[in-house]
């Protein structure tokens, strides 16, 4: 084979994608998330004990029209400071499960929940980022295993 054959080929080979989500829990016994106090509660519940305080993870909460929790993302781990939050990665979850709205959270081992200018940042960025594709950030919550700082309650979303 030349290699004009092997070229003209090699235009037909591609991957295959495979959108994929599953689900084992019916709709009526997904929870619903009212408040910022829900959202917490349900990661909390979900967040594995032995990490929440040795390093950081960053997870998103997936919703669907009525508020009901369709899953939890676990998006990154990172260090005792820090983890990275990919705003493609946030959408393709989103866009996977079908969501309509999105809570982001991570977590401060360091227990202090204040927001740092990068966390403010990241969370305008992927605001800004939803409404192109018409999916609501509801909130981002920062959580350590005694409490929560919620964005939204404190009108910063």
């Amino acid at each position: 084979m030349n290699n004009s054959q092997q070229n003209n080929n090699s235009l037909f080979q591609v991957a295959e994608i495979e959108l994929i989500y599953k689900s084992q829990i019916s709709p009526s016994e997904r929870p619903k998330v009212i408040s910022s106090k829900d959202a917490y509660n349900i990661l909390l519940a979900n967040w594995d004990d032995s990490k929440i305080g040795y390093f950081e993870q960053f997870k998103i909460l997936l919703l669907n029209r009525a508020n009901k929790v369709i899953g939890i993302y676990e998006l990154s781990t990172g260090g005792t400071t820090g983890t990275v939050a990919d705003p493609k990665l946030i959408f393709t979850a989103a866009l996977k499960s079908n969501a309509i709205s999105i809570i982001l959270c991570h977590n401060h081992p360091s227990g202090n929940l204040t927001p740092s200018q990068e966390d403010e940042k990241l969370t305008r960025r992927i605001k800004e980022a939803g409404i192109l594709l018409d999916l609501t950030i509801l909130d981002h919550l920062i959580i350590s295993s005694e409490g929560y700082y919620s964005f939204t309650d404190e009108g910063k979303i």
